[in-house]
């Protein structure tokens, strides 16, 4: 509906949203305990580009402390300590790989 009434940007988001909300739960395993989860990945890829944690929760439509506690997670699996560090490892993997990426497994 939307992308028939002009709306390309917004039918991305619903799109994006729908597929967040419908995606399931992984188990974590020894395999899979260091990968990052869909929501983790954004909320990431998010605070490296500068975005406060306020932000990230209104452009995910989720609250500042589930976007704390997804930071958390994310700079224990990923091994950096700051935002600094993370906005630096997103830099070092886009400039290594030519094109914009994300360190995020």
């Amino acid at each position: 509906m939307f992308e028939r009434m002009g709306g390309e940007a917004f039918a991305e988001r619903a799109r994006t949203e729908l597929l967040a909300t419908g995606a399931r739960a992984r188990k974590r395993t020894d395999e899979t305990r260091d990968e990052l989860t869909q929501q983790e990945k954004r909320v990431a890829q998010l605070a490296a580009e500068g975005a406060t944690n306020a932000e990230i929760a209104a452009q995910l439509f989720i609250s500042p402390s589930t976007v704390q506690y997804h930071l958390r997670k994310v700079f224990r699996n990923l091994g950096v300590r700051s935002r600094t560090q993370l906005a630096r490892m997103f830099l070092r993997d886009e400039q290594a790989h030519g094109r914009s990426t994300s360190p995020v497994r």
